[in-house]
């Protein structure tokens, strides 16, 4: 039983669950990100090749069509959906950027100002309470 107590209270940390949440928030995020880039960026950028941009490729071996209309045999470098997701990963590194910098700036608030030590004598008060000692004696 302590080798399961030990995981429960593992698997329940703070940092863990938010971890998980994390993990899912940013695999939902990038669904939208993917779509925006597909159907949005994708599209404009593909007028300056009067393409789509995730369909262009550089063909360096041409390929024969067979009989089902397919095309068997060719080698292609497919530039457009490496371009793609790299747009895709330049947009999801920039949200998380800002998301870390505004998480930053909040905490940087939220922190309280250190307190002021309390004042205590200064050093011409402290002799003079020492000369006043002395001289009681």
């Amino acid at each position: 039983m302590g080798m399961l107590k030990e995981f429960k209270d593992f698997a329940m940390k703070g940092n863990l669950v938010d971890i998980a949440v994390g993990f899912v928030m940013g695999a939902a995020f990038k669904q939208v990100v993917t779509s925006f880039t597909g159907g949005i960026v994708s599209p404009l950028i593909g007028l300056l090749f009067n393409a789509d941009l995730k369909d262009l490729k550089y063909i360096a071996k041409e390929g024969v069509v067979d009989d089902a209309g397919k095309v068997v045999g060719e080698v292609a470098l497919l530039y457009g959906d490496f371009l793609t997701n790299v747009i895709d990963f330049i947009i999801v590194a920039f949200v998380m950027f800002m998301i870390v910098k505004g998480l930053n700036n909040l905490k940087k608030k939220e922190e309280p100002a250190p307190a002021a030590a309390p004042k205590g004598p200064t050093q011409e008060e402290l002799l003079a309470q020492i000369r006043d000692l002395l001289a009681k004696k």
